[in-house]
């Protein structure tokens, strides 16, 4: 490519002769070309930018050591002109390595790259291990003896396609873009939001500490039985299995402390011990049988005893299909361990679905083979007694035992047996080859499940402190060393671990940690499913082999489970859920991880949005929805709060904002919505924000009237403020305030305008991206005084906006509750009723319930009675409550002269005849002035300006104590009445008045009905 056709304004020169080449760019800075030619993106200093090849880096949020990250440029970048902006943004360059300009502080050396662990050693033997504990050694053979080796291998299969289905669930979420470290928690939160994740991952870290109590004590117990074998005591049992267990537990914590290195070593130790004891026990399956292992049931592989114990020998109260279920399924769990350390794989997307995966599948393998082994080779009733041989002195033989000349009848009859499938739990210690080798795997499979829960809780705890979901927790996320060790939060699941070893009565506690596990997997698979179903674009998992139906049935029966395993402890477990999400729900942390449920959201609102165009407007669904002319709202905090008094949680409001300008970066950044947005939030008000940039005011507003909204959910009342300091603003921005009138009129709006007595605006220094067509600075002519109506600082809107948020909320007046005062509203002309549906709504809010509404209208005085018996008729049909209605017959009446005067010293500035000059002709005058009121003008609309001089007259007589007054405003046609005219109406109406004046007009279209249809 030819850098000198690139761009022509641009010049190439090679300087100390081609050593030290640099690129000379229009006057911008030079940097190394060699540097730049090392790239592929071929991108260069300034505006002369070229669209940059897809780089790894531009949507990456790590950075590789050495190297710096490249950033993509900006469309405004690319495609504006520099010679049309004079202010030009700071320039794009893509990154350069001088390593002679490295900061002295930097490190030369790259940090220590953390042990990372493969899908191998990180997932699936950590999951084996985790899966297989002392239910596989202590009851899964007494489990055959009761169900049966089929309804045993139905029990299994069972129990692995619910965790199979997880697993593919598991595998689906970690397949959905990049997986860092917290484990169950992260996969859960990051897809179904904070609430629920927020909730299952602290009971999730909890279960596991506890968890780690369970395992030690049955590793404790175990110990303490063979000490009891052969007459060796500490205390007593009890005092026993606490002090072993303590210990226990001490060295697990100081495994788990010395990283992860040496803790994963530690598994793969048990790994191999729980592999020589299955291979010490398929060889005892093998090896003829002795006398003494006769006399106890077994008798090696035998085709009668497969058949007799293949069908099921139900025996005691737990003695059901459902029973053995709730018994067995605790061990097919802990396929969740290799995902709790998911900040510790190598690649977590690979290593996860398939270590987790194969995990299920060979776990599932050795129970069915274990199963259908020990149920060819023991019988199910035996006596242990070497001499209980058939001999010609016995009677009538029971049991499969006969067969190979062994008499048990005695003890089948008396129930009284000893050994056998269905009474002695050592069963798989009498078929081992080395009987020893058994309880050695009985100390792995518990002691392996007990470091695997040691580390997991701290690592599902960590990524949940630093979130900062719940308070009081952040201590404990804190990471040493190279791999990020939660070191506080492991002495924190040491000592809950340690409470409930010195418990040692965990029979109550148990079945609840099972259903907090049973939580996890329903929600992983509601995960899956609910990502799934919302269709959201950004569910793209590379792994496939899943179903979200298959996914909705894993959520179901694992609550079934729930259930049927403990139903109180079912219930506990769901409580304490829904306790922590309403927390979670009412604090609304401030975190947005694109969930599920954010797309759900979505999907419900624009369905109910689309399903609404299928709807036909009918009066008596008539709502003000109001498209309010805040600017940046916390500017005009009286304004936003007013407004969402009578519409939150009712109809719809939007915060509209006009920013002049062009669009470039400078307005564009003015007008993101998010500071404004997080103000609204904070101060819970209920609304949309809506900014749009545009060449003035009037034009931006007009493209607010027209665009704003969705479908149905469009405004329908334009609401502003009332522009208090208009006798010094430009007569343009007074033209421009009353056309946005006209043109709210034109595209049928109703228009509400609201006056108080110290302004709206509260802000002192005002910025581009202040709207100036209310309230500018006082360059421009406008008082800037801040309302009284606030307790607060007035705001300094010079700051950034993030600043804003970090400022004490301003009080405004709509804030408080309003007492026993009046709503005063003047029904002066009819507008389709909207002046009177406001102050209803208003009256049924809490703040303005205790008010009393006053309706004023005008009338003459030889017909008061038959006017207010009419109007209250037809009020009564509303069925608005109003019953304090009042006739003014001299509200037609004349001003007092005083009145007048003001009203004519207030418009004398805008009058033809105040700009005369050297016998200059009015017609003249008025051609180059056309915001002027002539006299022909104001003579015309005399009449009407009297009246509203009038009618101020009257407010001030009857509402000076009124908590707000509303006051039908008054319309000016088009073309026909001038802007400072009009102004003065408005103007004039609400002057000198204490409460807050509202003008309101509807679009002269029933808002009211009389009728029920």
């Amino acid at each position: 490519m030819n850098l000198t056709t690139a761009r022509s304004p641009f010049s190439v020169s090679s300087l100390n002769n081609g050593d030290d080449r640099k690129l000379s760019l229009g006057g911008c800075s030079s940097f190394d070309s060699d540097s730049v030619a090392s790239r592929s993106s071929g991108v260069f200093s300034g505006y002369d930018t070229l669209d940059t090849p897809p780089s790894y880096d531009f949507y990456s949020n790590t950075e590789v050591f050495g190297r710096a990250k490249k950033s993509r440029p900006s469309l405004f970048q690319l495609h504006t002109n520099p010679q049309d902006d004079p202010s030009p943004p700071p320039l794009y360059e893509e990154p350069s390595v001088d390593k002679q300009s490295l900061d002295e502080d930097e490190p030369t050396e790259p940090p220590p790259e953390p042990a990372r662990f493969g899908w191998a050693q990180g997932v699936m033997i950590r999951c084996m291990l985790n899966i297989w504990g002392v239910i596989l050694y202590l009851r899964l053979p007494w489990i055959t003896a009761q169900a049966g080796i089929g309804l045993t291998w139905v029990i299994i299969l069972l129990s692995s396609s619910i965790t199979g289905i997880t697993g593919l669930s598991t595998s689906a979420i970690a397949t959905n873009g990049k997986v860092k470290g917290g484990g169950t928690y992260f996969l859960i939160s990051r897809s179904l939001g904070p609430e629920l994740g927020g909730s299952i991952g602290l009971i999730f870290a909890f279960a596991n500490a506890v968890a780690v109590a369970m395992h030690t004590v049955g590793f404790a117990e175990t110990v303490q039985a063979l000490m009891q074998d052969t007459g060796v005591s500490m205390v007593d049992r009890l005092n026993d299995i606490r002090i072993i267990g303590v210990i226990t537990v001490t060295c697990l914590l100081a495994i788990s402390m010395a990283g992860m290195e040496w803790e994963s070593k530690a598994q793969v130790l048990f790994f191999f011990v729980i592999m020589i004891s299955f291979a010490s026990y398929i060889v005892g399956t093998i090896m003829p049988a002795t006398p003494e292992k006769q006399a106890r049931g077994f008798f090696s592989y035998r085709a009668d005893i497969f058949a007799e114990n293949f069908v099921p020998g139900w025996r005691g109260p737990e003695g059901s299909f459902f029973g053995m279920f709730s018994i067995f399924f605790p061990s097919a769990t802990g396929i969740l361990a290799g995902a709790n350390i998911s900040g510790d794989l190598k690649d977590p997307n690979i290593a996860i679905p398939r270590g987790t995966m194969l995990a299920i599948f060979w776990t599932t393998i050795s129970y069915l083979i274990i199963s259908a082994t020990i149920g060819s080779c023991v019988v199910r009733d035996a006596t242990g007694d070497i001499n209980d041989t058939i001999s010609s002195l016995s009677g009538e033989c029971l049991g499969i035992g006969c067969n190979y000349g062994w008499d048990f009848s005695d003890c089948i009859n008396n129930k009284t047996c000893p050994f056998g499938l269905s009474n002695n739990y050592q069963t798989m210690s009498l078929v081992s080859a080395v009987a020893p080798l058994i309880s050695a795997g009985i100390f792995g499979a518990t002691l392996s499940s007990a470091l695997a829960c040691l580390v997991s809780a701290p690592k599902v705890f960590q990524c949940l402190c630093k979130d900062n979901l719940y308070p009081g927790i952040g201590f404990f996320g804190k990471g040493y060393g190279k791999n990020n060790e939660p070191l506080r939060s492991y002495l924190l699941a040491y000592i809950i671990a340690i409470c409930f070893i010195l418990i040692a009565e965990l029979n109550t506690i148990a079945p609840i940690i099972s259903n907090f596990f049973l939580c996890s997997y329903a929600l992983i698979n509601f995960s899956c499913f609910h990502a799934s179903i919302t269709n959201s674009p950004g569910w793209r998992p590379t792994f496939r082999f899943y179903s979200k139906w298959l996914s909705l049935l894993g959520a179901v029966v694992s609550v079934i489970i729930m259930f049927l395993l403990t139903w109180w402890a079912a219930l506990i477990a769901i409580g304490i859920i829904i306790f922590l999400l309403g927390y979670v729900l009412y604090k609304k942390p401030d975190v947005n991880w694109g969930s599920s449920m954010q797309a759900s959201s979505y999907n419900m609102a624009l369905s109910q949005c689309v399903g609404l165009n299928q709807v036909e407007d009918h009066i008596k669904n008539y709502r003000p929805q109001c498209l309010v002319l805040t600017g940046p709202p916390c500017t005009r905090p009286s304004l936003v709060d007013f407004i969402s008094t009578f519409t939150k949680n009712q109809s719809l409001m939007i915060c509209a904002n006009v920013i002049t300008g062009e669009p470039s970066p400078g307005p564009v950044d003015s007008a993101k919505s998010s500071p404004h947005i997080s103000w609204l939030n904070k101060r819970r008000i209920k609304s949309f924000y809506h900014t749009v940039v545009a060449d003035d005011l009037r034009v931006g507003v007009q493209m607010l009237l027209q665009s704003a909204g969705l479908g149905r959910m469009r405004p329908n009342v334009l609401v502003m403020g009332f522009k208090k300091n208009w006798r010094k603003a430009q007569p343009r921005k007074i033209d421009n305030y009353i056309g946005i009138l006209h043109d709210a009129f034109d595209l049928q709006y109703g228009v509400c305008v609201l006056r108080m007595k110290d302004g709206l605006d509260i802000s002192r220094t005002m910025q581009a991206h202040v709207n100036l067509g209310f309230e500018t600075s006082t360059e421009q002519g406008l008082d800037t005084r801040s309302s009284t109506t606030t307790t607060t600082p007035t705001i300094d809107t010079s700051l950034d906006p993030e600043a804003l948020m970090a400022m004490s909320q301003p009080t405004s007046v709509f804030q408080t509750r309003q007492g026993k005062k009046t709503i005063d509203v003047y029904w002066l002309s009819d507008d389709g009723g909207l002046t009177l549906l406001l102050p209803y709504l208003l009256s049924r809010k809490k703040r303005w319930g205790r008010c009393k509404v006053r309706l004023f209208v005008g009338g003459e005085a030889q017909n008061i009675d038959e006017q207010k018996k009419e109007l209250k008729a037809l009020i009564s049909r509303f069925r608005l409550g109003f019953q304090d209605i009042q006739v003014l017959p001299d509200i037609n009446g004349k001003p007092q002269s005083e009145s007048i005067r003001r009203f004519e010293d207030l418009l004398a500035p805008y009058r033809v005849s105040s700009v005369q000059k050297d016998g200059q002709e009015a017609d003249e005058t008025t051609k180059e002035f056309s915001w002027m009121v002539s006299d022909e003008e104001f003579e015309t609309f005399k009449a009407k300006s009297l009246r509203q001089i009038r009618l101020n007259e009257v407010i001030q007589d009857y509402s000076r104590d009124a908590a707000l007054i509303i006051v039908t405003m008054p319309v000016g046609r088009r073309g026909a009445c001038p802007s400072p005219l009009y102004m003065a109406w408005l103007e004039i109406v609400s002057r000198d008045l204490r409460p807050p004046v509202l003008l309101v007009r509807g679009n002269q279209e029933n808002v009211l009905t009389l009728y029920c249809q």
